[in-house]
């Protein structure tokens, strides 16, 4: 990187970047990417536990935080880049693309800003991408969350409390400052400024999840501090606890465990006894353990009087079949603990509205009966699958057509 310039492999081509050293090494990068939705669907082999639809978006790939446990690491592309050489790839004009593309739709279900990178990393700070694909969003009154483990700028705020289904979750994994600091070695935000997050959101009368995700067994499983983790972003607002047991990518395997014997002294043997299930390219805890852990967590939210979901933790079913967890221990009915519909615009307003009688959970409709037509009219939806841009674009031609066909009856 001396020359200030990269060279990133993508298959048999290559493409060379310019490296900006400030305010960290980044690349800026023209964008070619989709909205899209969930990686997985229910089908066939049972690997998905999110209940509502999402349109996903990452303007960031790779992230400074730099969490140890981060599944991002895994990835390959850009992802790779920050991982080997600590470089953040910034998709510039990526606002522009998501406004083009929402303007081709009818049909669209809450945007999540950013189910990989952090949103609100301090890079954000230089281009603001997330802001502006905050207002994309709002300003066509489509719902619009955010995840973070950084602070919540003001604009940000502002933003989605114009938009009614419009959320925001913080990520705190502890209230050890000592123990966040080696789980994260990048610039981030304090304990207690996630913490300020959260009553932020809720003095702007926004819903707010704390999401204790993932809980590190030996580090921050301790049943003392998860309460007083559970007790403090309560009393602070959070509405909705989400929560997992670290899983270990297959490809991050021994530099997880060396890390973790580093940083904490845990023993690889210690931690390779406990991670003996493998799942969707993945070491988890043994489910004993995490059985344990989850009807620990769900106590300690009961007497605390806050929802509790989980997120993307199954049970081996054997070979490729798994089973999502959520229906044991979840204690609301989506499992961000919030009901967002899907929006739709008729005719030709600019604004999405609210689908009438849909609460947002995709995943219980596929589970209903066969004959039951759900709200949104849309019956792919039912298969809570894994959608692309061009399945919102062929449901929005469906809407357009049953908008137009309503139209000439009532003439």
């Amino acid at each position: 990187m001396g020359s200030n310039k990269i060279t990133i492999e993508f298959g048999r081509t290559s493409k060379q970047f310019e490296v900006k050293e400030r305010p960290i090494p980044h690349i800026v990068v023209e964008s070619n990417k989709e909205l899209h939705g969930w990686w997985n669907g229910i089908e066939p082999h049972g690997n998905r536990e999110c209940t509502s639809e999402k349109l996903l978006i990452n303007p960031y790939n790779g992230c400074s935080h730099n969490c140890l446990f981060c599944y991002s690491h895994a990835l390959g592309g850009y992802f790779r880049l920050f991982r080997e050489k600590g470089v953040v790839t910034v998709f510039n004009d990526f606002a522009a693309k998501v406004a083009r593309q929402l303007d081709g739709l009818t049909v669209a279900s809450c945007g999540y800003l950013s189910p990989v990178t952090d949103p609100f990393q301090p890079l954000n700070d230089k281009y603001e991408l997330s802001e502006q694909i905050l207002k994309e969003f709002v300003n066509r009154n489509i719902p619009v969350q955010f995840t973070t483990k950084g602070r919540i700028s003001e604009t940000a705020l502002k933003l989605i409390k114009k938009q009614e289904h419009s959320f925001g979750e913080v990520s705190i994994l502890t209230l050890n400052e000592d123990k966040r600091r080696r789980l994260m070695t990048g610039d981030v935000a304090s304990t207690d400024e996630l913490v300020r997050n959260i009553e932020r959101l809720a003095n702007a009368d926004k819903f707010a999840v704390c999401r204790i995700d993932p809980i590190i067994p030996f580090v921050t499983d301790n049943q003392e501090e998860l309460e007083e983790l559970v007790r403090r972003v309560v009393d602070a607002g959070a509405g909705h606890i989400i929560t997992s047991c670290m899983d270990i990518p297959l490809a991050m395997k021994y530099e997880i465990y060396n890390v973790l014997e580093t940083r904490f002294g845990i023993s690889k043997k210690e931690i390779a006894n406990l991670y003996t299930e493998r799942m969707i390219g993945r070491l988890h805890a043994n489910i004993a353990y995490r059985r344990k852990l989850f009807g620990t967590m769900r106590a300690i939210c009961d007497r605390n009087k806050v929802t509790m979901g989980l997120c993307m933790e199954f049970e081996s079913l054997g070979g490729k079949e798994v089973r999502g967890l959520n229906a044991e221990f979840m204690s609301s009915y989506n499992c961000e603990g919030v009901d967002i519909p899907l929006y739709v615009r008729e005719g030709d307003g600019k604004r999405f509205e609210p689908v009438e009688g849909c609460d947002g959970c995709c995943l219980k409709c596929h589970f209903a009966k066969a004959k039951e037509e759900p709200a949104c009219g849309i019956p792919d939806l039912k298969k809570a699958d894994a959608w692309k841009l061009r399945d919102y674009r062929r449901w929005s031609k469906l809407v357009k057509e049953r908008s137009a066909k309503q139209s000439t009856l009532e003439m």
